[in-house]
């Protein structure tokens, strides 16, 4: 099974949270192949999938879009999550959902720490879930 995880890295700190999350989980389900690519925002995430959704099994997203003060979280949170969900099921692709959307960083980085909400390795559960069940169908 090979994956890809696209990362964000416009919030570094919240970015290696997730990161670390999502390493701790392949490694427990003893998955070895896989790929980091990382993008500057989260609004670059489905162009990725996109480029490369028919070279891997899965992906895995990761990234984190924190509510400002101006309409802009809710436009790129739709985007972002439209177009992901749209490639998902056009290829029948799993993807493991690991993009925060949060009101303010505190709460972004309790999401993402491995030690508390862990949601890198829960968007690993995730894709190997569908995966699965693709599989098994």
């Amino acid at each position: 099974m090979k994956i890809c995880i696209i990362i964000s890295d416009f919030y570094p700190e919240i970015s290696k949270l997730l990161l670390e999350g999502t390493l701790k989980k392949l490694k427990k389900y003893n998955l070895k192949k896989y790929r980091i690519c990382k993008v500057s925002g989260s609004f670059e995430i489905p162009t990725v999938v996109s480029a490369l959704i028919n070279k891997y099994d899965g992906f895995i997203v990761l990234g984190c879009i924190i509510k400002g003060k101006t309409p802009h979280f809710n436009f790129i949170c739709s985007a972002v999550f439209d177009s992901l969900s749209r490639l998902s099921i056009e290829y029948k692709k799993p993807l493991g959902n690991g993009i925060l959307t949060c009101n303010n960083k505190k709460q972004a980085i309790e999401r993402a720490n491995p030690q508390k909400k862990n949601k890198g390795g829960s968007a690993v559960e995730a894709m190997i879930s569908v995966l699965k069940t693709i599989q098994d169908a």
